[in-house]
C-alpha cells in the first residue's frame, strides 16, 4: 500500500491539487456533498450498529444457557446444536463489539488506518469458530444415527419455540445494517441460521412428539451444521478477500480502465490497485499516462470525483505521468 503514496509526493505540486493526500480522515472536506453525506451516514451507522449488538448480545447469551441447558436436560442434539449455534453467534457478536469499539479508537501515528481492520479480523476468527462448531455437530449427528437416545419432546419442543421468538427478534434488530457492515452481514448470517435451527428443532421435537421419529433429531442437527458451514465459509471468503487486498466484490477492475480511459488526453494506465480498507471504505490508486495538455490539476480532480461517485470509492489517489 505504501508505494502509491511514496510515488504521489513526486507530483505534489502540480497534479495533486491538494485534495486526496490529505490521509483518509480530512479528504472528505474537499469533496462535493455526495461522499461526505456518505461518510457521515457511516459514522452514525457504526454507533447504531453498536447499540443494536449490544442488545442481540444480552439476548443472544441469555437464550442459550436455556437453549444448551434445554438439550441436555431433554437429551435433545437438535437443541443442543442450536445452543452451540447461539454460542457462536454470542462470541462473534462479542467480538464484534469489541472491533466495533476499538475501530473508533484514536489511530497511533504508525497506523496511518487506525484500527479499521479489526472488526475484519474478528469476522475472520468468527468464521473459524463457526466452522469447528460445525464439523463437531456433524460428527455427533452420526453417533447418534447409530444409537439413538430417548428425547424428553415437550421440553425440547418449549424450549425450541423460545429459540424461535429470540431469533426473530433479533433477525429484526440486525436487518437495517447487514449490508453497509461485515460484522452486522456475519451477525445477520448467524442469527438467520439459528432461526432456520429453531425452526428445525422444532420440526424435530414434533416429529418425535407425534410419531416417536427419533432419527428426526440427528437429521435436523445435520441440516443445522450444514446451515453453520454455509454462512461461515461465506464470511470467510469474504474476509480474505479483504486481508489479501483483494478487489471488492462488487467492483469490476476491467470496467474502471475502461471508464479512465475515455477522459481526453489519458493515453494508458497502469499500477491499478483497488482495495478495502473495511466493508465501508474503498480504496483505488493508479498511474495515468497523459498528453501534455492534460497534465493538470482539472484532469485529476475530473477523474477523481467521477471515479468516486460511479464506485463509491471512499479515496482516489492519482499520479499523473508523460509518456
Amino acid at each position: 500500500m505504501g508505494h502509491s503514496h511514496h510515488h504521489d509526493d513526486h507530483c505534489h505540486g502540480h497534479s495533486h491539487s491538494g485534495g486526496p493526500d490529505h490521509h483518509s480522515h480530512d479528504h472528505h472536506s474537499h469533496d462535493h456533498g455526495h461522499s461526505h453525506d456518505h461518510h457521515h451516514v457511516t459514522l452514525i451507522l457504526s454507533e447504531q450498529h453498536f447499540k443494536v449488538l449490544r442488545w442481540v448480545f444480552g439476548l443472544t447469551f441469555i437464550y442459550l444457557v436455556v437453549e444448551v441447558a434445554g438439550g441436555v436436560i431433554s437429551g435433545s442434539l437438535a437443541l443442543l446444536a442450536d445452543g452451540f449455534h447461539m454460542f457462536a453467534d454470542a462470541m462473534g457478536i462479542g467480538l464484534s463489539l469489541f472491533a466495533a469499539w476499538l475501530s473508533h479508537r484514536p489511530a497511533p501515528e504508525h497506523r496511518t488506518f487506525g484500527y479499521q481492520r479489526v472488526e475484519i479480523l474478528a469476522a475472520f476468527f468468527n468464521a473459524l469458530l463457526l466452522i469447528g462448531m460445525g464439523v463437531f455437530i456433524l460428527y455427533e449427528s452420526f453417533e447418534r444415527f447409530q444409537n439413538p437416545e430417548p428425547i424428553q419432546a415437550n421440553l425440547m419442543l418449549m424450549v425450541a419455540a423460545g429459540g424461535l421468538i429470540v431469533n426473530i427478534i433479533a433477525a429484526k434488530l440486525l436487518h437495517q445494517g447487514h449490508e453497509h457492515n461485515l460484522n452486522m452481514k456475519g451477525a445477520y448470517l448467524h442469527v438467520l441460521g439459528d432461526l432456520l435451527g429453531s425452526v428445525g428443532a422444532i420440526a424435530a421435537g414434533g416429529c418425535i412428539f407425534f410419531f416417536d421419529w427419533r432419527w428426526a433429531d440427528p437429521l435436523i442437527s445435520c441440516l443445522i451444521s450444514v446451515l453453520i458451514l454455509f454462512s461461515a465459509l461465506g464470511l470467510l471468503k469474504e474476509a480474505v478477500n479483504i486481508l489479501l487486498e483483494g478487489c471488492p466484490s462488487h467492483i469490476d477492475i476491467e470496467d474502471i480502465r475502461r471508464e479512465i480511459l475515455t477522459y481526453d488526453g489519458i493515453e494508458d494506465i497502469h499500477n491499478l490497485h483497488v482495495w478495502n480498507i473495511n466493508m465501508q471504505r474503498a480504496v483505488l490508486t493508479a498511474h495515468l499516462e497523459v498528453t501534455p495538455e492534460a497534465f493538470s490539476g482539472k484532469t485529476l480532480n475530473t477523474v477523481q470525483q467521477a471515479l468516486k461517485e460511479k464506485y463509491g470509492l471512499s479515496h482516489v489517489t492519482l499520479q499523473l505521468e508523460l509518456p
